[in-house]
């Protein structure tokens, strides 16, 4: 009897860490983790600060992400983002159709739209824009 209380306990013991573990592992990105991210003057990185921002203010709204992505664009990988060179024109920022959407250049609509989500921050615009200006590299 003394064996199967002791299993017992170990066994509830041992769900409770598991259980505390997954739940302290939240890495869910946030507009707020995203907008209070600095950015870097140079040497901009796709994967530590243009993906969040193309991820939570673009794909992760349902909008330029798989399986079906808007107009065709998915913007939720490295790939996706470059495939077209009109969306993304290395070395040239203002011959990229990103841009034009994100600053809402006449005639493109503001991205992401009115309402929908949260705009893109000046501060994020200058990132992503001298990120292109560096060679849009995959880094």
């Amino acid at each position: 009897m003394n064996i199967l209380y002791t299993n017992n306990i170990l066994r509830f013991l041992v769900l409770t860490a598991f259980s505390l573990i997954l739940i302290s592992c939240d890495d869910t990105l946030t507009v707020e983790d995203v907008d209070s991210k600095p950015m870097p003057q140079s040497n901009i990185s796709f994967a530590e600060n243009i993906y969040p921002i193309l991820q939570v203010k673009c794909a992760f709204s349902g909008c330029h992400a798989q399986p079906n992505p808007s107009k065709g664009l998915d913007l939720s990988t490295y790939s996706g983002v470059t495939a077209d060179p009109t969306i993304v024109f290395p070395r040239e920022p203002d011959l990229s159709k990103l841009v034009w959407t994100i600053e809402a250049r006449p005639p493109f609509p503001p991205m992401p739209p009115v309402g929908y989500a949260k705009p893109v921050t000046n501060e994020q615009i200058r990132g992503i824009k001298k990120w292109i200006e560096e060679g849009a590299l995959n880094n």
